[in-house]
Parts: structure tokens; C-alpha cells; sequence
């Protein structure tokens, strides 16, 4: 037999804070979701599959009318047609879809209850399917405890959309661990909740198939979000397949401009490198967020115009075609000379010699940081979710406070540079 396994669609999910992305593709990407899952369905009909597992948040909470709901009916009804039978788990996001609960599902589809742990049982397959689905939108229980042991002589699968011990940028909901889902004895985990794809354990395959299409920079993956495909021979597992289904594709470009004299030669290089991503990308439409640093000589042409080569930068993806710059950032120093650094005289000297030979990797005071920092970006007028979403700055992020250390440094060391009279920078 064979079987998929996907989560987290997401269908139709409105993605409220592109709106503030100049020129975002909002109903493109809004729409990916849509195409991602209609790509799933053929595939389970070009496969011939026995049946689609599905573990939770098919939503993203409640739907501003039923096409959301008619769409994912009609889905079912071709798997239907070629029948395919689906079982599927609702999530936290589902959970507080209050249209949701009203749609009546068709015959081949079965959603597990969700006041207790369910089995169902395929007996023309000898599957036991056991499921629990959320009642409500924030379960902090370990759902996977009342789920039965495993039924002896029925290939078992568990479904289940969980956080299991955690996992950055995710809730807490559902928590389990690694060894109390082995000690169910099932074959097969199908596990939701987490967008990053994982094989968690091949003895038993335990596996987060992610999610089927990526929403926003967070969620990028180079070799694509999709589903998990796996085929069962004699009670056995033969093959567990990563299968892409994504339509859009959402990377960082990082160029290093060290080496470009001239904001031409930047351009030429971003033009390359966003070439260089689209042939590695073919098929998909590609959200492309562009960091340009490193020492450059024309640091400050680049900073004094930087909306104007931001629309640059812009201009040139349009031309390109098929991918979109989710955002540009200049990010670059001046060109220093740390001789100047070691010669200078003085208290400015004696600064100027530590700034070039030393640097503090820990804050002192982490605490006190995060909580100044935090003050000052709530005063400013800046939107809920930019607070709250990657934007944010974190220190505990190592990459986020090495990265605003270097500029904080270099931006110091010219200042104090350009201080004792020096003008070569």
C-alpha cells in the first residue's frame, strides 16, 4: 500500500502583514496555498494512493466566507472519484474556525474525534489509524498518553499535530516526547504542527512532514515544502519520500560587496545572483530577501540615496521576472584603514585601538538590553506584527546581536576616525 502524509495547509491564509511589503504579489501568494494542495491531490491520484493522512491546521482559523470550505469539499470529491479515502486531525488553527465545524465532510473523509483518541480501522489494508483531534485552539496536554498501544497484527499509524518537546517559532501545544511515542509500538508517526520538514526517528518512522507551502521568509526551504509519500510492503516500510509541492519559493540572497568598486558592479552581482537562484528554481516563483554588506568603497553612495538604489535593486527583479525582492538591506561599512587606528594619539587613540582589537561576543547585561530595546521599538510607530514577527530584535538570537555589533562597531570606528581630522575612510 501507499499512503501520503501533509500538514499545515493553511488554505487561503491571509497573510495580513504583506500588505505593507511594497509591490508584494499579495494575490499570488495568497493563492499558493490553493495551488500547493491542488498539486497534492494529483499527486495521490497519479500515485494511487490508499489514502491521504492529513495532521491538522487544514486552516488558518476562521474563513471570511465558505470557499474556503467549498474549495477543500471539492478536493475531497475528486480523491472521492479516484477512490481515495482521507483521515485527518484538526489543529490549533482549525480549532477556532468556528464555519469550519458546520461543513459536512464527504464519505471519504473522516476528522478523528476530538474529545478522546480514536482508532479506525482499514480492514482491507489491516491499518489501524489512531487520532486525536484539538477541541479547542490552545491544548497544552500530551495528547499521544491516551492514544492505545499498538494493535497487534494491524500496520498502526498515529496521527497527531503537536509540538512534541518544543520547537522554535511554534507553540507549545500538545507536547509529547520522542520515547513516549516509540513506546506506543506503532510503525508510523504522521506529526503536524511544525513547518520545517524532520525525520525524527526511522525506528519507528516518526517524521513532520512540514508544511506544503511556505508563507512568508520564515518558512523557506531548499529543496521545497511539501508532502511525505510512504510505501508499505508485507507490514513493512520500504520507501518514506520527501515529495516538493510548493509553487513559490521564499529565500535570503546575501552578496558580499567588498569586492565591488562601484554601485555598477553591485548591480551586475545582485543581477547574477538572483539569475543564479532562478536556475536553480525553475518552476517556482521566488520571494527573494536581499542583503547587501561587507566593507564597500561606494558604502556611502549607496547609504545617501538608499531608497533610490532600494527601487535599483527593484527595477532590476521586475525585468527579471518570476521573482519578487520581499526586501532589500543595505547593510554595508565604509572601507577602513585600522593603521589609522593604532597611530592615533590620545583618549580617542586608546578607543579607537580596543574597538579594532577587541570584541565583547556576550552582552553584559542581556537582560537589561532586551528590555531597553524592547522600550524603544514600542515607542516608535510601527506595526503589531513587525514587534512580533521576524523583524524583531532578539538577543538571543547570536546571529541578530553579532550582526548589529559589527555595525555598531564599524559605524564607531568611523565616527572617531573622522573626529581626529582623517578623511580617508
Amino acid at each position: 500500500m501507499k499512503f501520503l502524509h501533509a500538514a499545515d495547509l493553511h488554505l487561503d491564509s491571509p497573510l495580513r502583514g504583506l500588505a505593507r511589503y511594497e509591490g508584494a504579489p499579495l494575490e499570488q501568494i495568497r493563492g499558493a496555498t490553493r495551488q500547493a494542495f491542488d498539486k497534492l491531490i494529483e499527486l495521490a491520484i497519479k500515485e494511487q494512493v490508499d489514502f491521504v493522512l492529513l495532521a491538522g491546521d487544514l486552516y488558518d482559523g476562521d474563513w471570511k466566507d465558505y470557499n474556503t470550505g467549498l474549495y477543500f469539499i471539492n478536493c475531497m470529491g475528486k480523491l472521492k472519484q479516484a477512490g481515495i479515502s482521507v483521515y485527518m486531525v484538526s489543529g490549533n488553527h482549525d480549532a477556532s474556525s468556528q464555519l469550519s465545524k458546520s461543513l459536512r465532510l464527504p464519505e471519504n473523509t473522516h476528522l478523528f474525534n476530538a474529545r478522546k483518541a480514536e482508532t479506525i480501522f482499514i480492514e482491507s489494508l489491516q491499518v489501524a489509524l489512531h487520532g486525536q483531534s484539538f477541541i479547542k485552539g490552545k491544548i497544552t496536554t500530551d495528547l499521544s498518553q491516551k492514544y492505545p498501544q499498538a494493535i497487534p497484527d494491524y500496520f498502526n499509524i498515529g496521527l497527531l499535530h503537536t509540538s512534541l518537546n518544543g520547537r522554535e517559532g511554534h507553540d507549545t501545544y500538545a507536547p509529547c516526547t520522542l520515547e513516549g511515542l516509540k513506546q506506543k509500538h506503532y510503525q508510523y508517526w504522521a506529526l503536524g504542527h511544525v513547518h520545517q520538514r524532520e525525520v525524527l526517528s526511522e525506528e519507528p518512522w516518526i517524521v513532520f512532514s512540514g508544511n506544503l507551502q511556505g508563507r512568508h521568509i520564515r518558512e523557506s526551504d531548499q529543496q521545497g515544502k511539501g508532502c511525505t509519500l510512504v510505501e508499505v510492503e508485507q507490514q513493512q516500510i520500504i520507501r518514506v519520500e520527501h515529495k516538493p509541492l510548493d509553487v513559490l519559493r521564499w529565500f535570503t540572497c546575501t552578496l558580499d560587496a567588498t569586492d565591488c568598486d562601484s554601485v555598477d558592479a553591485i548591480l551586475e552581482a545582485v543581477e547574477q545572483a538572483l539569475l543564479d537562484k532562478q536556475a536553480d528554481h525553475p518552476q517556482h516563483f521566488l520571494a527573494i530577501r536581499l542583503i547587501i554588506q561587507g566593507q564597500s568603497p561606494v558604502h556611502h553612495e549607496l547609504q545617501a540615496r538608499i531608497d533610490y538604489w532600494q527601487q535599483e535593486f527593484r527595477a532590476l527583479a521586475n525585468v527579471l521576472g518570476n521573482l519578487w525582492l520581499e526586501k532589500i538591506q543595505i547593510k554595508t561599512t565604509a572601507v577602513i584603514n585600522p593603521e589609522q587606528a593604532l597611530q592615533a594619539e590620545g583618549s580617542i587613540g586608546d578607543l579607537l585601538r580596543y574597538l579594532h582589537l577587541n570584541e565583547t561576543e556576550e552582552p553584559e547585561d542581556e537582560e537589561g538590553l532586551q528590555q531597553w530595546l524592547t522600550e524603544i521599538l514600542h515607542t516608535l510607530p510601527l506595526p503589531e506584527e513587525y514587534l512580533q514577527g521576524e523583524e524583531y530584535f532578539n538577543l538571543k538570537n547570536t546571529e541578530q546581536w553579532k550582526d548589529l555589533q559589527q555595525s555598531a562597531k564599524a559605524h564607531l570606528f568611523q565616527l572617531l576616525l573622522q573626529s581626529t581630522g582623517e578623511k580617508q575612510l
